[in-house]
């Protein structure tokens, strides 16, 4: 009796030595941090600068919470190619893959990977999108629907129209094209409309269902209207060289909608920091990863106040005179454009 219990100590001491050394950090002596691995799905609507940006952004953040893509971090990522069916698909597959949470970039991506997930528990948080109550993604009073949350692009409409009249004293008509099926375009056309008489504007909107009919909707609308104000809709923005194309024929400006759109040849915009606000969403995520919050009591955020950025050299191209003390307020100026 003795010899056996003398060997179930040793047995013990011998098993604490293990656990206590498999607890060492081999390169400090300390504790080894304890670190669980993730999986994600990224589902981005469409390949231009500001949903990439925003993709970054979430990156960013993530990895600022200590969720690093290649250390404890695995993400899938997929692009609709402006496809809503592509959009439900890329999210369905995601669900197979049983990954731990789902970002969706983009109005159509964020309401498809919602509905698709609406029978697990795979949270979903969402980016870029304008107004998540319009697209059914959040109630009134902003808090979430279900197992979903993220971060609205709302795009500052009156200082957008504010601008406009400041470079454009004299013109009386804005363009918008935009894409029938996108939710956030029809919320932000809904903003201009009921604004653009504040500023004397009247507001002339030519809508698309695919991308082959932007030219010759933008030669139209370029000869109806005094300036085009570009929304960001994802399927317009990916076209937006033939868009500026077809205005520049007609020597009206247009005017984008964040910084990527002005580098890319728009005169200047009134737009949000799609990197900010992509990194803020990614912290959002960390938390509901680390079982820190939930998504379903989680309120979407909004990006910060814009600020304005101006390309001279695109205003220059159609013969626009800016103020000094407009390029001056500028966050940021560019003296080219980047797409040409």
């Amino acid at each position: 009796m003795k010899k056996k219990i003398i060997t179930m100590m040793v047995s013990t001491v011998i098993a604490a030595v293990f656990s206590g050394c498999a607890a060492m950090d081999a390169s400090s002596g300390g504790p080894a941090e304890q670190k669980e691995a993730y999986t994600i799905g990224i589902s981005q609507f469409a390949e231009h600068g500001s949903l990439d940006n925003c993709r970054e952004g979430f990156l960013t953040g993530l990895a600022q919470e200590g969720i690093k893509e290649g250390e404890n971090l695995t993400v899938i990522y997929d692009n609709a190619q402006t496809d809503t069916g592509t959009a439900s698909t890329i999210a369905e597959n995601f669900v197979s893959k049983k990954v731990d949470l789902i970002c969706a970039i983009a109005t159509p991506c964020a309401m498809s990977a919602y509905n698709v997930c609406m029978e697990t528990d795979i949270p979903v948080v969402y980016t870029a999108v304008s107004d998540p109550t319009w697209a059914g993604l959040a109630k009134e009073d902003g808090t979430s629907v279900g197992n979903i949350t993220g971060s609205s692009d709302l795009l500052p409409v009156s200082a957008q129209l504010e601008m406009i009249r400041a470079m454009m004293p004299k013109a009386k008509t804005i363009g918008i094209l935009y894409t029938t099926s996108e939710e956030n375009s029809l919320s932000t056309i809904a903003s201009y409309k009921e604004l653009a008489g504040e500023y004397g504007f009247e507001i002339v909107e030519s809508g698309i269902s695919s991308i082959s009919e932007v030219e010759l909707a933008a030669s139209d609308l370029a000869s109806q209207v005094d300036c085009i104000s570009n929304l960001t809709d994802n399927t317009v923005v990916e076209a937006l060289q033939t868009v500026l194309a077809k205005a520049n024929e007609k020597n009206i400006p247009v005017f984008g909608s964040e910084i990527e759109q002005v580098k890319n040849g728009c005169v200047a915009s009134m737009g949000i920091d799609y990197v900010e606000l992509g990194k803020e969403t990614g912290i959002l995520a960390a938390k509901l990863l680390k079982g820190e919050a939930k998504a379903a009591d989680t309120p979407f955020i909004s990006a910060e106040s814009a600020q304005l950025y101006v390309n001279t050299a695109a205003a220059a191209k159609i013969g626009l005179q800016l103020e000094d003390d407009q390029v001056k307020e500028a966050a940021e100026v560019f003296d080219k454009i980047h797409a040409e």
